[in-house]
């Protein structure tokens, strides 16, 4: 089976149960995704909602996929009701949730009740996380090979890092791609550019930000959502793992992690990106209060490229970094 899902949450579970994950977001933004907003509008989405929440929708109903993981706390609140959509369309929808204050009992409890959903073994389970974890340092590697050795664009750090959530599907196969990845880029010539940059927040629907940021002599080295949903801090334990992933606790959770990534990896300036309609744009006052280097704060609304105003406003404020 494939099992769709909306956020990152525990996917060894899936795994082990000898099912297929799917992360509905890059199935969304690696089609047609402008269509799939398109159709959720025609289907009486509202067009202030999320796009995500809409793409996600009509991939669903688009792709053979019967059966929906939801993350009801630690994502977006759009969820309870997409999901509610979805079931009305005979889908089976199954919830998760983080909870606030990152307890562990009741993430225990969650990943306990998922597993006896799947009727998977919790020693199995660890197996799996075992095995996906040998490709999580390899990972980590990348992400060095990005950030110390200047070998890896922050376009190609955000694909491999996002599309870790689940591993599109085959974990055999993406670790050999990932293997072949890291064989060309070890030889590269580092890539020269003038300022080093942070990523912060949900991946961007804008399709060329990453290459506008390049063209202008910026590398993105640090991908703060991305590396999460990548689960580097490689915990032995599978509470204590989906504990350290920051993403769906408070922004103060996140903040931490990012003030550290700040210093070792001696960024200029930071890109805090939201989506409309999101709540986590109301974050941003926090970043900007806590994080002591330049923020520049952009938002995506619908899937597509840069709008002008937005390339306006990266370039004066690189304008403002060198002088």
């Amino acid at each position: 089976m494939k099992i769709g899902f909306t956020t990152s949450f525990p996917v060894e579970i899936i795994f082990a149960a000898g099912h297929i994950p799917v992360d509905l977001n890059n199935i969304f933004i690696t089609g047609n995704a402008k269509k799939f907003v398109e159709d959720a509008e025609f289907k009486g989405y509202p067009r202030n909602i999320c796009s995500w929440i809409k793409g996600m929708y009509s991939v669903v109903l688009a792709s053979e996929i019967d059966t929906i993981i939801g993350v009801v706390e630690g994502d977006c609140s759009n969820t309870h009701s997409l999901m509610a959509t979805l079931q009305d369309q005979g889908i089976t929808v199954i919830p998760f949730s983080f909870s606030y204050y990152r307890n562990q009992s009741e993430l225990e409890r969650e990943i306990k009740k998922l597993e006896k959903y799947f009727n998977v073994e919790h020693h199995q389970v660890l197996q799996m996380k075992n095995r996906l974890d040998q490709i999580r340092k390899k990972l980590v590697y990348l992400d060095e090979l990005t950030y110390k050795d200047n070998k890896v664009t922050g376009l190609e750090n955000h694909l491999w890092l996002v599309n870790s959530s689940d591993f599109n599907g085959n974990p055999d196969d993406y670790e050999k791609r990932l293997d072949d990845f890291i064989a060309e880029v070890e030889i590269r010539h580092p890539i020269k550019s003038d300022f080093r940059f942070g990523f912060l927040g949900v991946p961007p629907i804008i399709s060329n930000l990453y290459d506008f940021l390049l063209e202008h002599n910026v590398n993105v080295v640090f991908n703060e959502i991305q590396r999460q949903f990548s689960m580097p801090y490689l915990e032995k334990n599978l509470t204590d793992q989906y504990l350290r992933y920051t993403y769906p606790y408070s922004v103060f959770d996140r903040l931490e992690d990012i003030q550290i990534e700040i210093k070792k990896r001696k960024l200029n300036a930071v890109i805090s990106y939201s989506q409309s309609f999101c709540h986590r744009q109301i974050d941003n006052i926090l970043i900007k209060k806590y994080i002591d280097i330049p923020v520049l704060t952009i938002e995506g609304d619908q899937p597509g490229e840069l709008d002008a105003r937005t390339k306006l406003r990266i370039e004066s404020f690189l304008d403002m970094l060198k002088y």
